[in-house]
């Protein structure tokens, strides 16, 4: 498995907007589909109507996404911990 950033555009209510994913998965097809998968299932978006720019693998320890955190934390770990900075909280 890697982790993968799945970005493009959307139609979240009346309006198209932006959209960054990540996703842990076996390759980009996998992680394509499953941006489908979530989107279609949150936002009533059909696949036609969702335009997918970019799917690049990216390092786990850069994520700030609890699942894919969850899923390469003896990774993480390896490594030296997480490379992402921490976000300051007001």
């Amino acid at each position: 498995m890697k982790a993968y950033r799945v970005s493009g555009i959307a139609p979240f209510g009346s309006m198209r907007q932006k959209f960054s994913l990540e996703f842990a998965a076996e390759n980009k097809e996998d992680a394509e589909h499953q941006a489908y998968s979530v989107i279609g299932s949150r936002h009533k978006a059909k696949r036609r109507s969702i335009k997918i720019d970019s799917v690049e693998e990216i390092d786990p320890r850069t994520s700030l996404e609890p699942r894919i955190q969850h899923h390469f934390r003896e990774h993480i770990e390896a490594a030296g911990g997480r490379i992402a900075p921490e976000a300051e909280e007001e």
